[in-house]
């Protein structure tokens, strides 16, 4: 528990050997659920998950399991439906590739605790060093994707769009159920369209921007160039005639293979 808030983190994982077990044990006590949502890794991600769990005895952990690749974004969409169905107050994404400083999860959380805001999202320039540490390119990608989001999104005020280190409240959550999310990379720019569209309260927070030494991306031009160009325009388009806030959604347990036995452990 976060204060009153009962916590979920989800973590989004693709062939993330290397870094899974730092994540997984990088979890502040404090969180409730941890929802590891392996995206059909090849590697061996999900034993070194479950490894580094059963060693910990850490609480609330879950491995969920996509039986094809699908994306980042449908991996937090997985993440999403099943904090909703555990009766979450929150849920955070942090990556698998330990680039989210635990340290920072309190302050995401913090604005949905007060009730200021319904999404919180990290802002990673707002860190000092944020010149220094993140690689020239996509230093320059995030600035102009956060630009272009701006206008897009209609959320003038947020900044560093291309950020996965977020906290959704519940209210959040069942927007975000009912529409979907874009399966992979560029689903956070359309997914603030569609907070902006329901009508909710988005808060940017500082947080560290963490690359490692074996820090590696797998985002290339033909990842961004037309993929964003059409999330970007369709999102634009999508929150102009948007009308109203949509519904909860119903957690739909087809969208992820069962959860072993071994994969939970228990409070």
């Amino acid at each position: 528990m976060f204060g009153r808030l009962r916590v979920a983190v989800v973590v989004p994982a693709y062939n993330e050997e290397r870094a899974i077990a730092s994540t997984v044990a990088s979890v502040p006590a404090f969180v409730d659920h941890l929802l590891v949502v392996d995206d059909a890794s090849s590697d061996a991600t999900v034993e070194r998950c479950e490894a580094e769990a059963a060693r910990r005895r850490r609480r609330g952990f879950e491995l969920l399991r996509h039986p094809k690749n699908r994306g980042v974004g449908a991996a937090i969409d997985t993440g999403y439906r099943r904090a909703l169905a555990l009766g979450v107050d929150a849920a955070v994404v942090m990556a698998g590739d330990g680039q989210m400083d635990p340290a920072d999860l309190p302050g995401l959380l913090a604005p949905l605790a007060t009730g200021r805001a319904d999404y919180v999202k990290g802002d990673r320039f707002r860190s000092p060093d944020i010149w220094r540490v993140m690689p020239p390119e996509r230093l320059i990608g995030n600035v102009v994707l956060s630009l272009l989001t701006k206008v897009t999104s209609g959320y003038g005020h947020v900044f560093d769009s291309q950020c996965g280190y977020t906290a959704a409240s519940r209210r959040a959550l069942e927007v975000i159920a009912q529409a979907g999310l874009f399966p992979r990379y560029g689903y956070p720019n359309e997914l603030l369209a569609r907070l902006n569209a329901a009508r909710l309260t988005v808060e940017d927070v500082a947080v560290r921007a963490v690359y490692g030494p074996n820090w590696r991306s797998g985002i290339g031009l033909g990842t961004v160039v037309y993929p964003m160009s059409f999330v970007l325009l369709r999102s634009w388009l999508w929150r102009l005639t948007a009308g109203r806030a949509p519904a909860a959604a119903k957690l739909d347990p087809e969208r992820c293979e069962p959860i072993e036995p071994r994969c939970a452990s228990a409070s």
